[in-house]
């Protein structure tokens, strides 16, 4: 992987959002990288109709107001704990994931931190409305997960235990040379996991012969081990059979990773950028997640 030279925390002052900011904390640190805090200001929902709005005098007022109130709070967040480090604060008015995107395409980010719950009218489904569509639509990796707001402070944060999971599409590459990359620079031990889905060896209730289980297990080993001596990586293998996010989820949690790395896709398309399983391993991770 290279190096971070520049990290992006997308920031509505939520324990999430702390809790991000901490991981982007620890990895400036090492990196000794640029942080930039940015927090978009989504657009004012009219308060009457379009030609009542016209007459509202003060509508202006009250999006200055806004925006300054939002600056402050900017100013003001985790500026303690973020002492020693490079920060720069940025408020922008837009669409909040199209800002995000722009923005980590404009300044040549190399990582975008957030968590993965949203909040507005979205706030019910499982990925924030925002978070999917920056993992959708971003160019460069995409570090998030869903216990972000535990995440402890910078010092208690270790990168031990690097977890990458496989599916042998366009993007088993790039995940493993970026995991290794991140392995290699914190002296963190790497393993490989591919989850075999149980459709692959049974049909309904009825399990096949446990001799293609062994030969499909077989075969999925044989293809890692490919990979890493193709790009001479080290690594533990795990070749596991059954629902693929709770299998991946387990794996790392057996495993007591402090990272997981997957893939989101390449193919243009509404699930193009995130491949299906992505949202659920996402979703039931036990610890961080770098989309690549």
């Amino acid at each position: 992987m290279e190096k971070l030279t520049r990290i992006l925390v997308p920031v509505e002052f939520s324990p999430r959002c702390s809790g991000a900011a901490h991981y982007a904390e620890a990895l400036a640190t090492h990196f000794h990288s640029e942080i930039v805090l940015l927090h978009v200001v989504g657009p004012v929902a009219p308060l009457y109709g379009s030609a009542e709005a016209l007459a509202y005098s003060s509508i202006g007022d009250l999006t200055a107001d806004r925006k300054a109130q939002r600056q402050s709070l900017l100013d003001a967040f985790l500026a303690d704990e973020l002492d020693g480090i490079a920060v720069r604060r940025v408020l922008v008015e837009d669409d909040p994931a199209g800002a995000i995107v722009q923005y980590a395409r404009d300044e040549s980010c190399d990582l975008i931190v957030m968590p993965t719950h949203g909040y507005g009218p979205f706030r019910r489904f499982l990925l924030g409305s925002v978070t999917a569509k920056v993992l959708h639509d971003a160019s460069c990796p995409v570090w998030t997960g869903p216990h972000m707001e535990q995440a402890p402070v910078r010092d208690a944060i270790h990168f031990r235990k690097v977890m990458c999971a496989v599916d042998f599409g366009h993007d088993t590459r790039p995940v493993l040379n970026w995991g290794a990359g991140f392995a290699r620079e914190f002296g963190a031990t790497l393993a490989v996991v591919h989850a075999i889905p149980l459709s692959t060896v049974r049909l309904g209730p009825v399990f096949f012969d446990p001799e293609w289980r062994a030969h499909v297990a077989h075969t999925a080993r044989e293809r890692i081990d490919f990979y890493l001596q193709d790009l001479r990586i080290q690594g533990e293998v795990s070749i596991e059979i059954g629902d693929v996010p709770a299998a991946v989820s387990e794996a790392a949690k057996r495993w007591s990773a402090d990272l997981l790395v997957i893939g989101r896709g390449h193919a243009p398309g509404l699930m193009g950028r995130l491949r299906t399983n992505a949202y659920a391993i996402l979703r039931e991770s036990p610890c961080p997640v770098a989309a690549i």
